[in-house]
């Protein structure tokens, strides 16, 4: 039962209410974001929690029903004015439960001031839930002395967007019957579990992100799609990955050479997110439509060792199939690598590519004839920021130049205006992407 609601001006000069609060003596003043809010088939999630619950919004893996929400709402509204001294306390008994019972098969996140998300990924979606129902039982036995309203406190995750879920009542009879017949004292890990070779096992919870850095820094990452097009006729040729790599404690966001500085562990983690979040994001945002390409950043660092190259196979190939035409590579970091070096990673991803492609950095113009014979089809760069008319005619000019020695494509990204892009044509550029497009 999807929801469909918009944010009215008068819902958001409210005063907030606590991420998965709904107060219910405002009923009859609620417009249609709220009331859907009352009914259960709105949730808010807290800011701190909205980066973690990014890697869930695949709608394969909301779709199969491995998404669902825990609910301590009874607990709140039974402890009324005792909660904010008491739900530390409902927090660290909730969160054993679910350590326990979800051990490394699943996952749990708090995502507001009484929801948790539950996904598990090797459960069907009836055994999921009767899962949920088992850790929501005791943790309300716990501090309620029954579960008379554990049903109640299971939904099913159906869409994330915006800090908010949209979830739905899951069958509950269904649920408690499977947990009736198949439960026992460790739950129900065995119960509906799907083939090890699923394919919405691991390939649909994306585990490369958040990761551990070798310096013991959190980090997660985040890839947003967007457009490239070619210039002769300024037609879209498909999307470009777009990666952030952020340091969750600080939320400071990584420059590429932050990136590139990283362990090789750390920067192939870094890959495998990004590849594994934009399917993710193509899944969702195409709608169907088959895109004729995708350029998919790697970095030579995970290129030049045996274990990125073959971590890197699978993803590249689910991404190569969900486009018409195949993936472009765009190989990373690639200044002050030897050009044999460079031929040697090229040539590994080009049976897997539609092109190959060396991103450069963007004053890196003085390098570029080295790259002659380096087996890359293309170069690309970021536009500049700030530029003014003349300064950037004198870096388009002699970026292009220098590119068009190596390769006869050559991609700009980033690029401020229709003027620009127009006036990078006319110097030899091929692709661009836009600011805003």
């Amino acid at each position: 039962m999807e929801v469909v609601v918009s944010e009215s001006a008068a819902v958001a000069g409210r005063k907030a209410e606590p991420a998965g609060a709904r107060p219910a003596s405002q009923g009859a003043q609620l417009d249609a974001l709220a009331q859907a809010q009352l009914s259960g088939a709105m949730r808010l999630v807290s800011s701190d929690a909205e980066a973690q619950i990014e890697r869930f919004c695949d709608p394969q893996l909301l779709a199969s029903g491995k998404v669902n929400i825990v609910s301590l709402e009874a607990v709140q509204q039974r402890f009324g004015d005792r909660w904010q001294s008491r739900k530390d306390q409902v927090f660290d008994f909730a969160e054993r439960v679910l350590e326990r019972g979800l051990d490394s098969r699943g996952v749990f996140v708090r995502v507001s001031d009484m929801d948790y998300f539950i996904v598990h990924p090797d459960l069907s979606r009836l055994a999921g839930q009767a899962a949920c129902l088992r850790y929501l039982r005791e943790i309300l036995t716990h501090f309620l002395g029954d579960a008379r309203q554990t049903a109640g406190g299971i939904l099913q995750v159906t869409k994330i967007s915006h800090g908010r879920a949209q979830a739905e009542q899951v069958d509950a009879l269904a649920a408690e019957q499977m947990l009736a017949s198949g439960a026992d004292e460790e739950g129900v890990t065995r119960l509906g579990a799907l083939p090890e070779d699923s394919d919405v096992t691991t390939r649909l919870v994306n585990r490369w992100t958040p990761f551990v850095a070798v310096d013991g820094r959190q980090m997660r990452v985040s890839a947003t799609l967007e457009p490239v097009y070619e210039l002769k006729g300024f037609t879209r040729i498909g999307f470009r990955m777009l990666r952030r790599v952020i340091v969750i404690a600080t939320g400071e966001e990584l420059s590429a050479q932050q990136v590139g500085a990283l362990s090789a562990a750390d920067v192939l983690r870094a890959d495998l997110a990004t590849i594994t979040r934009g399917i993710a994001r193509l899944r969702a945002e195409a709608g169907g439509e088959r895109q004729l390409s995708l350029i998919v950043p790697l970095s030579f660092t995970s290129l030049s060792s045996q274990k990125g190259r073959s971590e890197l196979v699978e993803p590249l190939k689910e991404a190569s199939g969900l486009v018409r035409l195949g993936v472009v590579c765009e190989i990373l970091d690639i200044e002050g690598v030897p050009p044999g070096a460079l031929l040697s990673a090229a040539s590994l991803v080009r049976p897997f590519s539609l092109l190959v492609v060396g991103r450069m950095a963007s004053g890196a113009v003085a390098t570029m004839d080295r790259l002659k014979g380096a087996g890359l089809q293309a170069l690309s760069f970021e536009c500049p920021t700030g530029l003014g008319d003349a300064e950037f005619m004198g870096w388009a000019t002699a970026t292009i130049a220098g590119a068009k020695r190596v390769a006869k494509s050559v991609l700009v990204y980033r690029v401020s205006s229709p003027q620009r892009a127009a006036t990078l044509s006319s110097l030899g550029a091929t692709h661009v992407s836009l600011i805003g497009a």
